[in-house]
C-alpha cells in the first residue's frame, strides 16, 4: 500500500472519529482556551531591540545620508580604539629607546666600544664560555 493511500485512510478515520457530542466538544474547547491562557509567552530574541527600527533603543535615530547610528557608532569606536592602540605603541617605543640610551650613557664602556666590530666578536666569544 503506498503512503498517500495510507495517509488518506488515516485522515478519513480521524475525520469520522471527530464527530463528538456537543457537550464533549464544549468541554474540549474550554480546556483548550484555558491551556492557551496559561501558556508561557514566547521569549523575544536577546537582541530584538537592536533589530527593531521603530521601537529600538538606537535604531529609531536616523543618520547622515542613510547611515544610522547603529553603523556610525561602532565604526567611530573602532577608529578611536585603533588610534589609542597606535599612540600607546609609539609611546612604548619611545620609552624603550629612552631606556636603552640611558643604559648606554651610564655604562662604564664608551659608546665607541659598542660600534667596534672586534668588541662585538669579543662579547660573543666571552658570553659563549
Amino acid at each position: 500500500m503506498n503512503e498517500i493511500k495510507f495517509a488518506n485512510k488515516i485522515r478519513q478515520a480521524l475525520n469520522e472519529g471527530a464527530r463528538v457530542d456537543t457537550r464533549i466538544a464544549e468541554r474540549l474547547r474550554a480546556a483548550r482556551e484555558r491551556a492557551i491562557a496559561h501558556r508561557k509567552p514566547e521569549r523575544e530574541p536577546a537582541l530584538a531591540w537592536a533589530r527593531s527600527t521603530a521601537a529600538g533603543v538606537i535604531g529609531g535615530f536616523g543618520g547622515f545620508g542613510g547611515f544610522s547610528v547603529r553603523l556610525l557608532l561602532p565604526a567611530a569606536l573602532l577608529v578611536a580604539g585603533l588610534v589609542a592602540i597606535y599612540s600607546w605603541q609609539r609611546e612604548q617605543s619611545a620609552v624603550d629607546i629612552e631606556e636603552l640610551d640611558a643604559q648606554l650613557l651610564t655604562d662604564d664602556l664608551p659608546i665607541d666600544a659598542y660600534l667596534d666590530r672586534g668588541f662585538e666578536a669579543w662579547l660573543k666569544k666571552t658570553s659563549s664560555k
